[in-house]
């Protein structure tokens, strides 16, 4: 009986279950079966059996036991607690069978139907709501959930079905007028409607107040302690013994204090000037005026004092000529000397007003607040000092000190040159539309070949089992044997030319191999090597089986490279990196350097990757050249600056030097000796010493030690090419004013 009675107070109860009930009380007549089932009489049942199973009805103990009975099917159904049920429902049938055969409410109805009036009326809305028992836990863990929470049975409370849009909520804003004061559950999904109380509440805490009507904020203060004097004291407590004895510890600090005063420590505090301090910014330092207090001031820069070229009457030197004053028209405002024109005038009064001078004294204020207010400290140093201990030129000979030869015969400007492998001939080319081939030892020409247009590059094979010369002339590199020096060498390159047998298919190439023809041949000619873009650079590997030439376009076709012996022609970049002014090949590795117009790329033709990127930090790279041992490159550039970069060391500039005074054409290494020369627009060539170290502990000794003069200027234009010969410390040098000077 008690676990009957633990049932009928679980509070798991549902209002539509509750409201249902009245409508049980006329049951139609129970089945004979239940009946006859229950082995107790009407007698048997006590009065508190009775009362219990009526009680079980009004309760909803019913459905609480329709659901509890699917969980105590798997239990012990004949236990006790099922002999107690089936008594309380047999006394339940049976007293509502003798009601409906009487027609008439017996006692129990009667209390069953008055307690069923007292239960709606006593119920609060607390009951009837779905309580969510998940408790703290945060309610965005159930956003990817069906339900919300969980009822006190362990039941799953389902989120409500949210299939209105924006429409049905803008029509039930329209239509409820409670729509307002609807607001949504989170922890049941519910709406609810706020009762008058409630919003009330919410007004008050908006506008600042205290949520309990009652509570008054202004109530008057209780006053714990009265403001009369007592009579006796909170503490009798007797005084101590220290209050009476002068403290150690404030004389010794006191002493302190007094010895500070006299030795001026401690100033006294003086009242403060209530006027503000004004003082003049430009005033000059003086220890006892405002600014001697500012350890880093500088003064204003002074006018200069007028002159007098300034004055009304000056002078007539000072005056200027018709022709004096056309040139100071013509000169830009940075170049004069004087920024106006002095003039004269009869008389004080008829000087005009000065057209300049609002502008003059903006500069001024300017200068004024622009002026670095910073004092720079002065080190005393000897400047003999700060210049680096360089070598003696002359303990560092040989090198080229004096004109020998020149070399004449171009009617136009000589843009290049080059030496044979073994130091005896020179070839040049000229905008004549002519290759040239000298003696080196007595300047004679002995070969000129026509080739119909500018010469822009020339190229001696480097390997001296060939005698062959590359010439870029226009879109076609022209590949000629000079048939000069030895009669073999020259023989065993025809043969090496006319043993090639070409492919049955030919490859797509980006460049056309065409034989040269019976009157070409007699001239030299014996291969041309044909592009779609004007050629302006060509170069031998030094092995002289390949030859890089730079083509003026665009994109990545700027660079092509020849095999000679298999007449083959690639292009070996997928995209450009800007303007291709300069390549030349690595003298050891298999490395191909690129100059562009800001940087120089160092490429590995094996691995087919940039190994490094060198940044010369000019404008515009003009020339190229690598030094015999591979480890350091120069860079020349048209606004006047040598680079010289250490591959080892950074691929920043290990020396800048600005000798020369306008742009620089051309630069060399020589082959054997440690020397390196550039050519440039004000007509001279400038040989430096560099030494480079097999220590790689010690940097390379860069030494000028001569100009060479010798070119006159032509159209602007001075030293075009420059070539050092391959054994002796020579130099050549090819100008615009179509002669070729040897030095050495």
């Amino acid at each position: 009986g008690s676990r009957g009675t633990g049932r009928t107070a679980a509070p798991s109860v549902r209002p539509e279950k509750r409201r249902s009930e009245p409508e049980l009380e006329p049951e139609p007549e129970p089945e004979p079966p239940l009946l006859c089932t229950s082995p107790l009489s009407h007698s048997t049942g006590s009065d508190s059996g009775v009362s219990d199973s009526e009680e079980s009805v009004f309760s909803g103990l019913e459905d609480s036991g329709s659901d509890s009975s699917e969980d105590d099917d798997e239990g012990n159904e004949e236990g006790e607690d099922g002999a107690l049920s089936d008594e309380g429902h047999s006394g339940m049938e049976k007293t509502t069978e003798e009601q409906v055969q009487d027609g008439s409410p017996g006692p129990r109805t009667e209390v069953a139907s008055a307690r069923i009036g007292d239960e709606y009326a006593e119920d609060s809305s607390d009951e009837e709501d779905i309580r969510n028992t998940v408790g703290n836990v945060p309610l965005e863990w159930y956003d990817n959930f069906p339900h919300v929470g969980y009822d006190l049975d362990g039941r799953r409370i389902y989120k409500p079905l949210r299939t209105r849009d924006e429409l049905d909520q803008f029509l039930d804003k329209m239509d409820d007028p409670d729509y307002w004061r609807t607001v949504q559950d989170p922890m049941t999904g519910q709406d609810l409607r706020l009762t008058d109380e409630q919003v009330a509440l919410v007004r008050r805490l908006q506008s600042g107040q205290f949520g309990d009507m009652g509570f008054n904020p202004y109530e008057p203060a209780v006053d714990f302690f009265s403001g009369d004097v007592m009579i006796h004291p909170v503490t009798n407590r007797p005084a101590d013994k220290r209050s009476f004895i002068p403290s150690l510890v404030e004389k010794e600090k006191v002493s302190r204090m007094v010895h500070a005063i006299k030795m001026g420590w401690i100033q006294p505090r003086r009242p403060r000037d209530p006027t503000p301090s004004f003082y003049d910014l430009w005033a000059q330092e003086d220890p006892n005026a405002v600014l001697g207090r500012h350890k880093m001031h500088v003064p204003a820069p002074k006018l200069a004092l007028p002159g007098h070229a300034e004055s009304y009457n000056p002078p007539p030197e000072y005056l200027l000529s018709e022709e004096e004053r056309l040139v100071w028209e013509q000169q830009e405002p940075g170049e004069r000397k004087l920024s106006f024109l002095p003039r004269k005038f009869p008389s004080l009064r008829a000087v005009p007003a000065y057209g300049r001078f609002i502008q003059e004294r903006f500069e001024r204020c300017l200068d004024l607040y622009l002026c670095p207010r910073q004092r720079k400290m002065r080190v005393n140093v000897d400047p003999e000092d700060l210049i680096p201990k360089l070598p003696r030129p002359r303990d560092l000979q040989p090198f080229p000190t004096c004109q020998a030869l020149v070399y004449r015969g171009h009617s136009d400007l000589v843009r290049c040159l080059s030496v044979s492998p073994g130091g005896q001939w020179l070839v040049s080319g000229s905008d004549d539309g002519s290759l040239r081939f000298w003696e080196v030892a007595t300047a004679r020409c002995v070969r000129t070949v026509p080739v119909g247009g500018v010469v822009k590059s020339v190229a001696w094979n480097p390997s001296p089992a060939v005698c062959l010369v590359a010439a870029a002339v226009e879109d076609s590199v022209l590949l000629l044997n000079p048939a000069l020096g030895d009669r073999l060498v020259a023989g065993s390159t025809d043969q090496l030319l006319s043993a090639f047998v070409p492919p049955e298919e030919p490859p797509l190439q980006p460049a056309r191999w065409l034989e040269a023809s019976e009157e070409e041949r007699q001239v030299g000619l014996r291969l041309r090597v044909c592009h779609s873009k004007p050629v302006t650079q060509v170069t031998w590997h030094g092995r002289g089986d390949y030859l890089a030439v730079v083509l003026a376009t665009q994109g990545h076709t700027q660079v092509l490279i020849h095999q000679l012996s298999r007449r083959r022609s690639q292009s070996p970049f997928r995209r450009s990196h800007g303007q291709v002014q300069r390549v030349a090949f690595h003298p050891a590795r298999p490395f191909l350097l690129v100059a562009s117009q800001r940087s120089v790329r160092l490429y590995h033709l094996l691995r087919q990757e940039l190994t490094k990127k060198l940044m010369p930090n000019c404008k515009w790279v003009s020339s190229l050249a690598v030094h015999p041992a591979g480890d350091n490159v120069i860079c020349g550039s048209y606004d006047s600056k040598l680079v010289w970069f250490d591959l080892d060391l950074s691929t920043k500039p290990y020396r800048m030097l600005r000798h020369h005074k306008k742009a620089l054409r051309a630069v060399a290494f020589h082959p054997r000796y440690p020397l390196f020369a550039s050519g440039s627009d004000d007509g001279s060539v400038i040989v430096c010493h560099g030494m480079v170290y097999n220590d790689l502990l010690q940097n390379p000794l860069l030494v000028p030690v001569k100009v060479l003069k010798g070119h006159a200027l032509t159209r602007d234009l001075g030293v075009l090419d420059v070539v050092f010969h391959p054994t002796q410390p020579w130099v050549f040098s090819s100008g615009a004013d179509g002669t070729i000077r040897l030095f050495t």
